[in-house]
């Protein structure tokens, strides 16, 4: 009874969120309080869901002020004078452009919002691949890989997930994937320079009178020496070469939330918010305190300094408000699931039974397992259905074999690269608008790239003691 009523509530979840006839959150409340009632808890349905509440407290606060942290470093100016150099950097060498869509997304994706990443690095480089003729398919496929990998920072959405419906530590998850988050970056900055030699190439083949058809420069049809893609291309030439636009695009912040413009500038305070940011980064690797206190004085700290004024504190926490409320409360609404799973026996009774299903041969390796079912599952349905749904049904059953929760949680967000790539993910979807870009063609380039990160980054993870075996 309590298995099929388990699976049941799940489906029930599942189909509605992804046919859209609730929103995540309400059928977080919604669907599991029904069930609850149904499976005879009566009122004790409060006090599970209130235990529950209780374990998700320090998941809430690391979101809300994570976020809201970031978000001031992005408004009083931290990061511009670091997207202008790496757009400097980058100069008008293909190769070293893709590099620096990896950098910037990278950068950018600290604050762990997938659509406002998305506007910066294309208003900032699509200007340049459409000058260069470089396909802007590039710049979605490194963009997606970058975004989605960095989405399991503990103050994004799966890594938040799987802590809240597995109740652990946020941070117990995401420092010991540190090393795999590191070498999965490495193979994204593989492929970024691989692409970029690429479009390099293609450029010198499809115009060779214009960029000569060695890499190292060749003689044009005037006898003068093309350009070697050295950052010194005249602007003539960039016009000339470009398949896209009219030659009169220019990279610009505007309208963007680097826009240079902004009130909320501070640039003599940078040497503070650059000394506080690496100061939180430093402790958060070396694990000393509890990551929501680290970045709750990292917040007052950054209001205080950088807007004295109560006023201007007041509209700072407010201009964040949106972004905190959205992901807070989902934490919050999880809980319900979550209490309403284990308090009624439901996540116990359904875990002995995949125990039963499962061959024991393959017990021990329920965390491996789930990680490489992180990456078709993440893709095909919302993190929401995945990290609340299916998440701590497997780890129950892992623990039969004798798996931390938290090393299921671990191997759970290795599937983000390919999870970012969903049409099911808004943020997706409004980068390949923005680059004017067809969803297929994104998809071509981009999907067995993705599956590699996703599989290095659980290999990695086994292979350091960041997952382990049962």
């Amino acid at each position: 009874m309590l298995v099929a009523l388990g699976f049941l509530m799940v489906a029930t979840f599942m189909a509605l969120i992804m046919t859209k006839r609730m929103t995540p959150l309400l059928a977080l409340i919604i669907v599991p309080t029904a069930f609850g009632l149904f499976a005879g808890a009566g009122f004790g349905v409060g006090d599970m869901v209130m235990d529950a509440v209780k374990d998700m407290s320090g998941t809430a606060a690391l979101l809300m002020f994570a976020i809201m942290y970031f978000g001031i470093m992005i408004d009083v100016g931290l990061f511009d004078k670091l997207v202008a150099g790496i757009l400097k950097i980058v100069g008008h060498d293909p190769a070293k452009v893709v590099i620096g869509t990896a950098l910037l997304t990278a950068l950018i994706s600290l604050d762990g919002d997938g659509s406002t990443t998305f506007i910066v690095v294309t208003a900032a480089l699509l200007p340049i691949y459409q000058r260069l003729g470089m396909s802007p398919v590039v710049l979605t496929c490194v963009a997606g890989l970058t975004n989605g990998t960095l989405n399991i920072v503990p103050w994004g959405g799966p890594t938040a997930r799987a802590a809240a419906a597995l109740g652990v530590d946020a941070s117990a998850i995401f420092v010991p994937m540190l090393p795999s988050l590191g070498i999965g970056l490495v193979v994204i900055a593989i492929f970024a320079w691989q692409l970029g030699l690429s479009e390099r190439r293609r450029l010198h083949r499809e115009n060779p009178e214009l960029w000569g058809t060695e890499l190292g420069g060749g003689t044009l049809s005037n006898g003068s020496k093309s350009p070697a893609f050295d950052g010194g291309t005249s602007l003539a030439l960039l016009e000339s070469v470009a398949t896209k636009g009219d030659g009169s695009e220019t990279a610009t912040m505007h309208g963007t939330v680097l826009d240079p413009t902004r009130e909320t500038l501070r640039p003599k305070l940078f040497p503070f918010n650059l000394a506080l940011t690496v100061a939180i980064m430093v402790l958060l690797i070396v694990d000393v305190m509890p990551l929501s206190y680290l970045f709750m004085i990292g917040a007052a700290l950054a209001l205080v300094v950088n807007f004295p004024r109560v006023s201007d504190q007041v509209k700072m926490i407010a201009a964040h408000s949106q972004e905190i409320i959205a992901v807070v409360s989902m934490v919050l609404g999880a809980a319900v699931l979550t209490g309403v799973l284990s308090g009624t026996g439901m996540v116990d009774a359904m875990s002995q039974w995949l125990v039963e299903v499962i061959p024991d041969s393959m017990g021990p390796f329920m965390a491996v397992l789930t990680g490489l079912i992180s990456i078709p599952a993440t893709f095909l349905m919302s993190n929401d259905a995945f990290y609340f749904g299916i998440l701590p049904v497997l780890s129950e059953a892992g623990a039969h074999y004798g798996i931390d929760a938290v090393d299921m949680a671990r191997a759970s967000i290795t599937g983000q690269p390919v999870h970012m790539q969903s049409p099911l993910v808004p943020a997706i979807l409004l980068l390949v608008s923005l680059a004017r870009v067809d969803l297929g063609d994104h998809h071509k380039k981009v999907l067995w790239r993705a599956v590699v990160v996703s599989l290095v980054m659980l290999a990695s993870g086994v292979l350091f003691g960041a997952i382990r075996m049962g």
